[in-house]
């Protein structure tokens, strides 16, 4: 029994035991199709000596080769589609900002189970038949609205498919329409935020009661903020586009880290030298979809920092749990010869009083000497303070993150609002060095 709701109570309590035996059966399965329709992983797997027969549990896996994102890029767009193109009845496309995108392809299976894992997800964040669910996030490639929009619906709630931008029309939006949950990215969700605050919207007319926010890494201080700001309790989903989307795993309740749904995913960590790690280690996330049926990917290499415990969730659900991401390694900066990550940066910044949680991380070179400079915006209840009162701040936000990075930079602190604001993902780094 579970104090709490649960979307599909039999998958989601399902014995560790009973979990495995679904993990193995369908790794063999998703191997031989692959094998069988998808050129690049049968000569990937024959260059190893793998056959599918191979195969026999979900431990095996540690046969199999990895798949990297520059793996997609190369067989763009559809190299890697298992199935002939016209079973594929919808295709999204990653938001990179260099070369082209990631692809992914899905059947008319694929999306039902997409809509059943968001269902699932969100019922997590307590979203209900009753709820109203405002959704922010970005539609068309890119997957998020759409897997919040389908998710929502399925559990029977009702969706404002508002999509990203026009921040004054979200906020009379959301009052007006009476959202009881918000569906964005968590810096997005901090911008509407800000603009509530700034409008003089008085909060108690809004029907908030919670968040789920996802597609970018953020931190347990700035949920502590949204949830202050907006009066709700935030929950992250994690996803990628690659794998389906948002709704490979999702907060609990109980807060002690996203329950990854091993009936549709087998999650591994890795660590530098590819090679699997035990339950409670940090290292890169990697997973292999086990029901996707348009574009299935075997241990496809994340870069998301994370750990996995399968320790019993009081919250009922026996799914292993990832820790929240903590970065991603292919977000890393090297400095001086310091990697640092710009959540590092985040986490030290939301520490101190006095600031806003807006910040832009500017890395350049001058001669042969890496330069970092944090902008960091001001509290506007500190607008009229002195410049000695501005000077020992600045200083206090540098010193702070020396401990932290283990790197000195240069804080330049700008005046509220003053800072791009963004509409979906934060570009929180500029590097002047590329």
């Amino acid at each position: 029994m579970t104090k709490y709701q649960l979307w599909d109570p039999k998958a989601e309590t399902m014995s560790r035991d009973e979990i495995h035996a679904v993990q193995s059966r369908e790794l063999k399965n998703v191997v031989q199709r692959v094998y069988e329709n998808v050129p690049f992983y049968r000569e990937k797997m024959d260059a190893l000596g793998v056959k599918p027969e191979d195969i026999h549990d979900a431990e095996d896996i540690r046969l199999l080769p990895f798949t990297e994102k520059s793996d997609l890029r190369d067989h763009y767009p559809f190299g890697l589609f298992a199935v002939p193109r016209e079973e594929i009845v919808r295709v999204h496309a990653s938001s990179g900002t260099t070369g082209k995108p990631t692809v992914a392809g899905y059947t008319r299976q694929d999306l039902d189970n997409w809509a059943d894992l968001m269902a699932r997800s969100m019922t997590c964040a307590g979203i209900t038949s009753k709820s109203v669910v405002h959704v922010a996030y970005g539609y068309g490639l890119f997957t998020g609205g759409l897997g919040a929009h389908y998710g929502a619906e399925r559990i029977g709630a009702t969706v404002i498919p508002v999509s990203g931008g026009n921040t004054q029309r979200q906020l009379m939006l959301l009052k007006d329409f009476g959202a009881t949950a918000l569906a964005c990215t968590p810096s997005y969700a901090m911008n509407l935020a800000d603009a509530m605050e700034n409008s003089g919207m008085d909060m108690s007319e809004l029907k908030l009661e919670s968040g789920v926010f996802g597609a970018e890494p953020w931190s347990e201080k700035l949920r502590e903020q949204l949830e202050e700001k907006l009066r709700i309790r935030a929950f992250d989903v994690y996803g990628l586009t690659e794998m389906m989307g948002p709704g490979v795993a999702m907060d609990c309740p109980e807060r002690c880290g996203l329950h990854v749904w091993e009936d549709h995913f087998l999650p591994e960590i890795v660590n530098e030298e590819l090679q699997r790690m035990p339950y409670g280690t940090e290292g890169e996330l990697v997973i292999t979809t086990l029901t996707k049926q348009g574009m299935p990917l075997l241990r496809y290499r994340t870069h998301d920092l994370s750990c996995l415990d399968d320790k019993p969730c009081a919250c009922g659900r026996t799914h292993v749990r990832m820790r929240r991401v903590k970065a991603r390694t292919d977000d890393m900066l090297i400095i001086r010869g310091v990697n640092v990550f710009p959540s590092q940066i985040e986490h030290s910044l939301l520490k101190i009083r006095g600031i806003a949680p807006q910040y832009q991380i500017v890395v350049d070179r001058k001669g042969s000497l890496d330069t970092l400079e944090v902008q960091v915006e001001l509290d506007r209840t500190l607008i009229g303070d002195t410049v000695r009162d501005l000077e020992t701040l600045s200083a206090r936000i540098a010193a702070q993150l020396a401990s932290d990075v283990l790197i000195s930079c240069r804080v330049k602190l700008c005046q509220p609002g003053s800072l791009p604001r963004s509409e979906g993902k934060a570009k929180r780094v500029i590097d002047n060095r590329k």
